[in-house]
This record gives structure tokens, sequence and C-alpha cells, in this order.
């Protein structure tokens, strides 16, 4: 997993504690959860929106043609 170890992640994890305290740890890794849930869904719905510009443009152009 992007090359860290036991100890660079405990390193890490303690760091995250100093820095947020132990109380606001839940709320941060809400927070963290939440965004990377939009993150996903905002990628997927530009997939869909492609693919309905896309068929609007191949029916446009089936109708230029006849």
């Amino acid at each position: 997993m992007f090359g860290l170890g036991t100890q660079e992640l405990l390193i890490i994890m303690v760091l995250v504690m100093i820095v947020f305290g132990a109380g606001k740890l839940p709320q941060v890794g809400s927070s963290l959860g939440k965004g990377i849930l939009n993150f996903k869904k905002g990628i997927n719905d530009d997939g869909d929106l492609i693919e309905e510009e896309a068929s609007a443009v191949f029916k446009d152009v089936d109708q230029i043609e006849k």
C-alpha cells in the first residue's frame, strides 16, 4: 500500500491524533468518507451525462442523414 510500512502508518496516526484530537476523529472520518462518496458519485454522474449527450448527438446525426 503505497510503500508504507506499519511504523510509518503508526507515526501518521499519532500525528493525526495530535492535530485533530481524539474527540474530532469520528467527525474527520465521517467527513472524509462523505467526500469520497460524493467524488465517486460525481464521476459516475459525469459518465451518465456524457452517455446522454452522445446519444442525443447520434439521434441528431440520424435525423440529418434521413
